[in-house]
């Protein structure tokens, strides 16, 4: 065991340690320190600075001599002894045996340190319900520590993934989604707004052991192995449209009567310019006309209601709706290939399959059911569009931001990726319990998430500015400390199943 560095100077949650001079300790470096009792403390590195027992203005003379051709007389002393490099770093576990609790003490004064090994996390247990994320990571050292997380805890208290553009969020939910894709304790639907999850040219989830009978694909664009994505008209209701298109007082009433009025065939009454009781009929005109840009409706020459877009019918597509929770019900994956589509139009399709799916999932609590039904979580791209203060405020909650709040209690949770943390509400960030968190260069981004984290991680701003791509920390609810990993590329992730839903290799798990 090499030692690496010794404790010299500090308090609780920032102690210093000089690294020894033929030692490397790195940005976010995971450090161990024995202690008297047979156990040991798991140190993370939040920042570097350069120490020297030569005063600064002494310096300066040095390195101006140096620079100006008098350099081979200033050797005096053994720079290895007077120059150094000084390591800032907290305490994030204190381990004895399986037990792992959260440090109250500091570590002995002067005590040797030395990196992180896979033997030090033998504490790790096996969780029920696996989801897999990634490998400990150490600085930029990957360990051969695998890292799970009860999934079933992680999605129905929802999940967000927050980072900049290329720093790997699609790559990571690739990866989580085909680790579970054969497990039954959960149900995913994945709005897909750049059809990449399937892998309709690349690899990709179609490309699982068990696709053909645990993932279902749903495109406007049909390939070998997918669903034509077509929705009936009557799946369609007033408040489906709540908070995700934006609509007058007058208008929404209008809807109302026309539902009232008509029922199932609301929709396309309004298209055809049916009269509605009560409703100024400049008010219907308008509305006809929104639903006319939004949704495509139109009534043709035979006077029958069409889509432009061919995805909504009046024929066809009246089971859709219910294959879908069907197959979510049994813990199936589900993908919609919204590409082509609109955001309106993309979250509106969400929006009517939650809604159904949080009615179904509150009934069955009422009638003592539901712990024998899967979790279901919904992954969302670009999730401020639905969760932003400035959507609730201007377009009121929606059915996005209803299960952020209470989805938990009915085993419906939100997969939420952003680029832009700081304009979601506090109240939604503060449900979200599971962050996994990758690279983000922007001050008011990262303080964002550190503020809403599950652990304390207001010294871990240096260290999430220097992720790299597929590097992240895992902070959740359902970790002893926050954990930094390693995601591997989804394309050569995949080649280690042959056959086979699992790895070859002997896993390890995190629970």
């Amino acid at each position: 065991m090499q030692v690496v560095g010794s404790i010299i100077h500090g308090k609780h949650g920032s102690i210093l340690i000089r690294q020894k001079n033929d030692s490397e300790i790195e940005l976010g470096d995971l450090l161990t320190v024995e202690h008297q009792d047979g156990g040991y403390s798991i140190l993370q590195v939040y920042d570097l600075a350069y120490g020297s027992q030569i005063p600064d203005k002494h310096l300066e003379m040095i390195s101006g001599m140096r620079l100006e051709g008098f350099g081979a007389e200033l050797d005096f002393m053994d720079p290895t002894l007077r120059n150094y490099v000084l390591a800032m770093v907290k305490s994030i576990a204190k381990v004895k045996g399986k037990d792992v609790r959260i440090p109250k003490t500091l570590p002995q004064f002067m005590s040797d340190v030395r990196h992180l090994e896979k033997e030090d996390l033998a504490f790790m247990s096996t969780p029920e319900n696996p989801i897999y994320l990634g490998n400990v990571r150490s600085g930029s050292k990957v360990l051969d520590v695998e890292v799970y997380l009860n999934g079933l805890d992680v999605f129905t208290h929802h999940v967000l993934i927050p980072a900049t553009t290329g720093r790997g969020k699609s790559n990571l939910v690739k990866v989580m989604l085909w680790n579970i894709l054969d497990k039954d304790f959960c149900g995913i639907l994945i709005l897909d707004p750049h059809d990449e999850y399937f892998g309709r040219h690349m690899k990709g989830l179609k490309d699982h052991p068990k696709s053909k009978d645990k993932l279902v694909y749903y495109s406007p664009r049909p390939v070998q192995g997918s669903v034509s994505l077509i929705f009936n008209f009557k799946s369609i209701k007033p408040w489906h449209f709540g908070g995700i298109v934006k609509f007058t007082e007058a208008q929404h009433e209008a809807m109302t009567v026309a539902y009232n009025s008509y029922h199932d065939d609301w929709l396309s009454e309004i298209v055809k310019g049916s009269e509605l009781e009560n409703v100024d009929p400049r008010t219907s005109a308008v509305l006809q006309r929104r639903i006319n840009t939004i949704l495509g409706l139109y009534v043709d020459d035979k006077g029958q209601v069409v889509c432009r877009s061919n995805v909504f019918s009046d024929t066809m597509g009246g089971r859709t709706v219910r294959d879908i929770l069907d197959a979510l019900e049994a813990g199936k994956k589900v993908i919609i290939d919204t590409s082509r589509f609109t955001d309106e139009i993309e979250l509106l399709i969400g929006s009517i399959v939650l809604h159904e799916a949080f009615n179904n999932y509150r009934n069955y609590k009422l009638d003592g059911t539901l712990d024998l039904k899967p979790v279901i979580s919904i992954v969302v791209e670009e999730a401020p569009r639905v969760l932003s203060s400035e959507v609730l405020t201007s377009a009121g909650n929606n059915i996005y931001s209803d299960i952020a709040r209470e989805g938990r209690k009915f085993k419906i949770g939100l997969t939420a990726i952003t680029q832009l943390t700081s304009i979601i509400p506090k109240t939604v960030l503060a449900n979200m319990n599971t962050k996994i968190i990758l690279g983000n260069e922007l001050v008011t981004e990262r303080s964002a998430v550190i503020d809403s984290a599950s652990q304390d991680l207001s010294t871990d701003d240096r260290n999430i500015a220097s992720l790299d791509k597929g590097e992240a920390i895992v902070s959740s609810n359902f970790t002893k400390f926050a954990i930094p990993i390693q995601i591997p590329l989804f394309e050569d992730y995949i080649t280690r199943f042959k056959g086979d839903s699992m790895p070859k290799e002997t896993m390890r798990f995190v629970g």
